[in-house]
């Protein structure tokens, strides 16, 4: 009997130790063959997970941020133990015991399972790590016996707080958030540290399904998730008693919820500066890293003068539609019932209208009152009616569907209908606001500081939110006199001087199928003219016989040197600006005339660090001659070695500077810009006045502007870059001055002045004084004879009956001071031209 109990409990012993063996080699067979080839789980010690790409200012304002997923990365010695007890206790209150999987956890998951009880995931948080990177979401138990491999090795690889770090800066938290520190932001507008208790449990009730726990859409479902992970915090002793109950009859107010301002609020609205350096940098360093690879960026700009840059050229834009007297319709229809009966406010706000206007306002109109129409105006409320009246409508004429004009409104009825979504601006009493629209007409502005290239301000368009096109950088337009500059400083630079005298007569030129017969804006020509008068009248036919004079391929050689064209086609024409270049590359070449004839390269970054903090961008490439040193003479300070490159003589580009101060002194933009610092720069205006120009500049800054329609077509008669153009530049400028100064323009060595007839180009005594008179810079040994030297023709022929060093456009009479010192009054004699056809002016 004995013999048989003890073989009956060696056999089962036998089989219970064989079932044993079988299921560890079954087991073992089953971790070899899925533990092959598995992804490496080393690589996570180099997690760099997509992060937010941030624009900053100067001096250091959060300006703008792009990203695919929107994460703030949070090294674990920067994220707080109560966020991470509230994680823990959500989603695996054995973290810090286990090896990577939780047996004690699998078996209660399996016990509730066969129970009836709810199904309920048993993945510890090392487990989702692998799961989310290494593995994906599929659902199979082949994944998860691999990720229980991984989840084993990652251990042996890691620390705990590696492998938190992972799982908090990787989980999606819903509302576009990836990891705790974005969601923190997102939900309650604060940085992790400043969470409240009852606030992490709510991030840590959201990884399972945030839409799930809504904070609006299921409140209650989101509070009840909330004090759940509460309970489990209390109960792993994170939180007291006290602290729990406290924390579980918290309300949960979010940003959601309306009860916390959004970050979103604090951030500017993009525009032109910031969109324009995304395009640059996305060019550079690849799109997915400036949207994945967490820079920091360090824009040039200055917020002020970035702000008055967009009022001047919206003003500009504003003032020219307005003065075509055209109303083109609403920019957008609510339902006439709801407008004047229902919810209009929440009707408006779901409009994408533009909003980035300084001063306008989205409005609805509800009805019409005697006085004129009852507005809804967004984020305006109150018991008193809001009124746009009848009187601030008769600068307009509707647009019909057809495309023709009404007449002029008497009444806000005659342009507006019940629903229009349209923009105004407060009127000058309570309660009263003014009709705006959009431009048509649009245009770019842009400026710089001449010596670093460092873009202060940039704005491509009236709106961006109206438009993203950037005509600062975009758009290609004919440059027109402003392009005139160039072909002075290529002459200039090969022997001619400000004296020079050339031939303003007409021209035939026959260019293979047809005659081009360039012509002066005023259809008027003026003779023998120093090239002084030519630039500060910008007379075309004295370019044109300047251009032939010095040759074409030259001016080509200094447009390309200069940054405007990568290739100027040889064409005289091209000497008037009729080939395209952006604002960008020609306020960049104006730089070069301001500081001396040094290239600078524009820039809107001053750096860029990548998430690491290493800078991997510095656009200040000078050199620091005694920064290493041990030691300096006492008040020394290091020496800066600037390192750029020249691009015209120094006296060069003075000689232009000071025949462009006539430009602004006395010639084409002398009405519009008036500034208390020396001003050079030069207008343009296009054949039909398609495009109109002002590039000028102080001691310090340049800025530029050009206004045209996005399809050229004419601006009408009387259009001109002095007069649209000009004063953009004179309203920007006053603040510009205000903040940076300005002075004389330096005057280089190697050279003299001497005081000559700006009219006649002829020397005159030291003495001489008079409107007429100017003091020339010349180089040593170049100066003029007295009187007047050769007269160039470029080669045309000169008619017999030019008048002789005749005045200006503008000039009735000039005087002459006398080497004898009598004065002589010369009347102007100037001839009118029969020549027609046209260049550009």
């Amino acid at each position: 009997m004995i013999r048989f109990v003890a073989g009956f409990f060696g056999a089962l012993f036998s089989t219970f130790t064989l079932g044993l063996f079988a299921v560890a080699l079954s087991i073992g067979a089953v971790l070899w063959m899925y533990g092959r080839d598995l992804p490496d789980t080393e690589a996570l010690a180099q997690y760099a997970p997509p992060t937010i790409s941030r624009i900053y200012s100067g001096e250091g304002a959060l300006m703008d941020e792009f990203a695919r997923e929107r994460r703030i990365f949070a090294p674990a010695d920067e994220i707080p133990d109560l966020v991470k007890q509230a994680f823990i206790s959500a989603e695996d209150k054995n973290f810090y015991s286990h090896r990577g999987y939780d047996p004690r956890g699998m078996a209660a998951a399996a016990v509730d399972a066969a129970t009836g009880g709810p199904l309920r995931g048993a993945s510890t948080i090392t487990q989702q790590v692998m799961k989310n990177f290494l593995l994906g979401g599929e659902r199979s138990a082949e994944r998860k016996i691999k990720e229980l491999i991984l989840s084993s090795r990652i251990e042996e690889t890691l620390t705990k707080e590696d492998i938190l770090e992972l799982y908090m800066n990787e989980i999606f938290l819903g509302q576009n958030s990836f990891g705790v520190a974005a969601a923190a932001q997102t939900y309650f507008n604060k940085p992790l540290a400043e969470l409240e208790a009852h606030e992490a449990a709510y991030l840590a009730a959201l990884p399972k399904a945030p839409s799930t726990y809504h904070p609006v859409r299921a409140y209650d479902r989101a509070v009840q998730r909330r004090n759940f992970v509460l309970r489990e915090m209390n109960e792993n002793g994170y939180l007291d008693d006290a602290a729990y109950e406290t924390a579980r009859n918290a309300p949960l107010e979010t940003v959601q919820t309306g009860d916390i301002a959004s970050f979103r609020r604090a951030l500017p609205k993009r525009d032109y500066f910031t969109d324009e350096i995304r395009r640059q940098l996305s060019g550079r360093f690849g799109e997915e890293e400036f949207f994945t690879g967490g820079l920091s960026i360090r824009a040039t700009v200055d917020p002020t003068l970035q702000s008055e840059a967009a009022s001047a050229l919206q003003t500009g834009l504003e003032k020219y539609d307005r003065s075509r007297g055209v109303y083109r319709g609403a920019t957008d229809q609510i339902d006439p019932a709801v407008a004047a009966e229902g919810d209009w406010a929440a009707a408006l706000g779901d409009l994408r209208v533009p909003r980035d206007i300084e001063g306008w306002r989205p409005a609805v109109v509800r009805g019409f009152r005697d006085s004129g129409a009852l507005l809804g105006v967004e984020d305006v409320s109150g018991e008193r009616d809001q009124i746009l009246p009848n009187t601030d409508v008769r600068w307009a004429r509707p647009r019909r569907a057809d495309g023709s004009v009404g007449g002029t409104a008497s009444r806000a009825s005659d342009l507006l209908e019940i629903g229009d979504v349209i923009h105004v601006r407060a009127g000058d009493a309570a309660n009263t606001w003014s009709l705006r629209q959009i431009p048509e007409v649009q245009g770019g502005f842009m400026a710089m500081d001449v010596n670093t290239g460092r873009v202060l301000a940039m704005q491509g368009g009236f709106s961006y939110q109206s438009s993203v096109f950037n005509r600062a950088t975009q758009a290609t337009r004919q440059p027109g006199s402003s392009f005139k500059p160039l072909v002075y400083a290529a002459a200039l630079d090969t022997g001619y001087s400000p004296a020079t005298i050339v031939i303003d007569a007409p021209i035939e030129i026959d260019t293979g199928g047809s005659i081009w017969r360039p012509k002066n804006a005023s259809n008027k020509f003026y003779g023998p003219t120093p090239l002084r008068t030519g630039i500060e009248r910008s007379r075309n036919l004295m370019t044109v016989r300047l251009a032939q004079e010095v040759g074409m391929d030259t001016v080509a050689q200094y447009a390309e040197s200069f940054g405007v064209y990568d290739t100027l086609e040889p064409y005289l024409a091209n000497a008037l600006g009729s080939q395209e270049t952006t604002l960008f590359n020609m306020v960049a070449a104006y730089a070069m005339f301001a500081n001396g004839g040094e290239r600078v390269e524009p820039t809107l970054v001053d750096r860029v660090q990548d998430r690491w903090g290493k800078t991997v961008y510095r656009h200040d490439q000078r050199s620091c001659l005694d920064c290493d040193a041990d030691s300096l003479a006492e008040g020394a300070a290091p020496r800066i070695m600037a390192n750029r490159t020249r691009v015209i003589d120094p006296i060069t580009a003075y000689q232009l500077t000071s025949m462009m101060r006539g430009v602004v002194d006395r010639g084409t933009a002398a009405r519009t810009v008036n500034l208390p610092v020396p001003i050079a720069g030069k207008t343009g205006t296009t054949n039909d006045a398609k495009d109109v120009w002002f590039v000028g500049f102080s001691s310090n800054i340049v800025a530029g502007c050009y206004i045209g329609y996005d399809r050229p077509r004419t601006l009408g008669r009387g259009a001109s870059g002095g007069g649209m153009c000009g004063p953009v530049f004179n309203q920007f400028m006053e603040t510009a001055i205000a903040s940076y100064g300005g002075g004389r323009f330096t005057v280089p060595e190697g050279g003299r002045f001497v005081k000559i007839d700006r009219f006649s180009g002829g020397r005159l005594e030291d003495s001489a004084s008079g409107a007429n008179v100017v003091a020339e810079y010349f180089r040593e040994g170049e100066e003029p004879f007295y009187g007047v030297g050769a007269i160039l023709d470029g080669g045309f022929a000169m008619g017999t009956n030019l008048p002789m060093y005749a005045p200006g456009e503008d000039d009735n009479a000039r005087e002459v001071v006398t080497s004898t010192g009598r004065t002589a009054v010369v009347p102007n004699t100037a001839n009118v031209s029969t020549v027609t056809a046209g260049g550009l002016y």
